[in-house]
């Protein structure tokens, strides 16, 4: 489908990357310099970037086999030695030079991985050939071994004006008629994602040999996000089924903020006490999820919290109430969660921090942050610097701006 797309169009050769000239230099460079036990590569950055499509238009251009490998898959120490070490040692078929792919190393953590990535450090100074990787967020306190052993390369968000040209050639390529101003709404609402650009482009022009801004506005108008209040007008005035489990699909809320809004508002909705037991057991199991969640990354029991606190709240009133639904933010939890969340920021800072100063983690948090909140709020040309050299994105960014 979109993805065709995104394969028919990937880049022939680096100069047709988008908007990442300074990671691709820094990259090829790695990759024609490479010696033998060598240290890695880690490419980061946000989703639709081009981080694999620049590993695969350097490996044309320098004709060079490449093995393509997803974190998601190597789960333990005994696949990585099987996988990734087989490809580390053997020379390519046809004697020509090779780069080992990792891709999506996010996927490579919790403690189903044990021993993974110390096999993986342990790969990376064996290797007789160049091990690239790829993650969104490589910052978090797991692998700051890895990040040592990597020669970290950053690649930014694709801006609007590199978008729209890549649309451009797609539309020139499929002989697709567009109206300018509707590309620049697909290119503006990619926010970045070249990929989820393409994807948007694939689906308003199925059958269609042109784009107008009346297909865009339909297709976004479907998307449009809804309010937590309309999301809970769903769960709680409704004993059907879909319509429950839908409630959340497009709410832009953090999991843990919709919990409280159910928790704060259930006894405003439901007075029987059979009702608001099996509500708030639906909760209570939700919230058991979501601590494995945290604790083993098994995102996959996310669709079991979502289940619970939209259809599993909604089922659990014997029939609908007739009083009009009139709900309240949550008051104490949420100050304290937010705060929270805040903090959070501050630690990511704080590691990112600490990986280029070669400080721990605690001192960057005690002494450095604060410097650097004063840099950001009265140097405009040093925190442009710094945002660049950390790798800080747009919540960090606003963070040390406003606090």
């Amino acid at each position: 489908m979109g993805d065709m797309w995104t394969k028919k169009y990937s880049p022939e050769n680096s100069k047709s990357v988008l908007g990442q000239e300074k990671g691709l230099s820094e990259l090829k460079s790695y990759i024609s310099g490479y010696k033998h036990g060598g240290d890695a590569a880690l490419i980061y950055g946000p989703t639709g970037c081009g981080k694999t499509a620049a590993v695969q238009a350097i490996a044309k251009e320098l004709n060079l086999e490449l093995v393509e490998l997803n974190a998601s898959d190597l789960r333990n120490k005994d696949a990585i030695n099987s996988i990734v070490g087989s490809a580390s040692k053997q020379m390519s078929l046809f004697m020509r030079g090779k780069i080992i792919l990792v891709d999506e190393i996010d996927g490579l953590a919790g403690r189903e991985d044990r021993g993974g990535l110390q096999e993986l450090l342990k790969l990376i100074t064996e290797s007789s050939f160049p091990i690239v990787m790829t993650a969104n967020d490589p910052f978090e306190q797991k692998f700051s071994a890895l990040r040592k052993a990597a020669k970290m390369i950053q690649f930014n968000k694709i801006e609007v004006p590199d978008l729209l040209s890549a649309l451009k050639n797609v539309c020139k390529g499929e002989e697709l008629a567009y109206d300018e101003d509707a590309l620049e709404a697909v290119a503006r609402r990619a926010d970045g994602d070249l990929r989820a650009g393409l994807i948007d482009l694939f689906l308003l022009t199925r059958g269609e040999k042109r784009l107008t801004m009346e297909q865009v506005s339909i297709l976004f108008d479907r998307r449009r996000i809804i309010t937590i209040m309309d999301a809970l007008t769903r769960i709680f005035k409704t004993k059907e089924l879909d319509v429950a489990l839908s409630a959340m699909d497009n709410v832009d809320e953090d999991i843990d903020e919709i919990i409280m809004w159910v928790d704060e508002n259930i006894p405003a909705e439901y007075n029987k006490a059979l009702d608001l037991m099996r509500a708030y057991d639906c909760l209570s199991h939700a919230d058991v999820f979501k601590g494995r969640i945290a604790r083993w990354q098994h995102w996959r029991l996310l669709v079991y919290v979502n289940s619970l606190i939209t259809a599993g709240v909604a089922l659990a009133k014997d029939e609908k109430y007739k009083t009009p639904g009139k709900y309240k933010r949550p008051g104490r939890p949420l100050k304290i969660w937010i705060w929270n969340r805040k903090n959070q920021l501050r630690n990511s800072i704080a590691a990112k921090l600490a990986a280029v100063t070669h400080s721990s983690k605690h001192y960057a948090f005690q002494e450095t942050v604060p410097y650097l909140q004063a840099i950001f709020l009265n140097d405009k040309t040093k925190r442009d610097q710094l945002t660049l050299e950390l790798g800080l994105d747009e919540k960090e960014i606003e963070w040390l701006s406003e606090n």
